[in-house]
């Protein structure tokens, strides 16, 4: 809290001088503006904004001090949180929900990143790796997959994968290939799997009517919101896809 008399520093912008520990309050922890926080985040986030950690606090994801002007300090405590959730989200696509169930547990811990479930667990919501970042070429897809020219071809041939505008992959196309070179060893190809591509699509359609009102919103928090509905709509299909299955299968295993 700043000491009557002192002058707050707006936390709104992010060029305001940080508030070092103070030469005569040794014992007192070095604080952060909002905008020193970003500048601190920018580099390993460098998506976050000013409204998406505002949208955060209001999530009740990080509480933040407040000096009397009302502006925002934060301690290295609520950084490293925000660390934590924003690579939650980022690695792992999990829903703010889960996030703030696993800091509710004192999850959190500084310097640590998240203790995260096995990925694809349907259970949980967990996801593969961030996607967004990566660009794989032909020829590193098919390495880094494990798998050879003609299971490429054939994921291409029948819509389960394709290449973005300038012939490169993403992330989502290695985590594809990555679960369809797996279901190969069972025998399955390519042309077994259309139905998931199908399967996949209506549910695009239908969860894009959800999506889309927050998405085209101007405002930077709508579009973090409308991120998490879409991570959170994800988790759940996973674990609805995943309990049929099991339902489907009970009588030919006998259990």
């Amino acid at each position: 809290m700043t000491s009557p008399g002192a002058a707050a520093v707006p936390d709104r912008s992010a060029g305001s001088g940080r508030s070092h520990t103070r030469p005569d309050r040794p014992g007192r922890p070095e604080l952060m503006s909002i905008g020193e926080v970003l500048a601190e985040l920018r580099g390993e986030f460098p998506d976050t904004t000013i409204s998406k950690l505002r949208f955060l606090e209001a999530e009740g994801l990080v509480e933040p001090q407040r000096t009397p002007a009302g502006y925002r300090k934060y301690s290295r405590e609520d950084l490293a949180r925000l660390r934590y959730v924003l690579t939650a989200q980022r690695d792992h696509y999990l829903p703010l929900r889960v996030i703030r169930e696993r800091l509710r547990r004192g999850e959190e811990i500084t310097g640590r990143r998240p203790a995260l479930v096995a990925v694809g667990d349907p259970a949980t919501g967990a996801e593969p790796a961030a996607t967004g970042e990566v660009r794989l070429s032909r020829a590193d897809l098919i390495a880094r997959a494990g798998i050879d020219e003609a299971l490429l071809d054939g994921m291409q041939e029948h819509g389960l994968v394709a290449p973005r505008t300038g012939g490169w992959y993403d992330g989502d196309a290695l985590a594809i290939a990555e679960v369809v070179r797996d279901l190969a060893a069972y025998g399955l190809e390519p042309r077994h799997l259309r139905g998931y591509r199908t399967a996949a699509d209506r549910e695009v359609g239908l969860f894009a009517q959800l999506v889309t009102p927050l998405a085209r919103q101007a405002d930077p928090a709508a579009r973090a919101r409308a991120a998490d509905t879409v991570r959170e709509l994800t988790a759940l299909s996973q674990r609805l896809h995943a309990a049929l299955i099991r339902a489907g299968l009970r009588k030919t295993i006998g259990r």
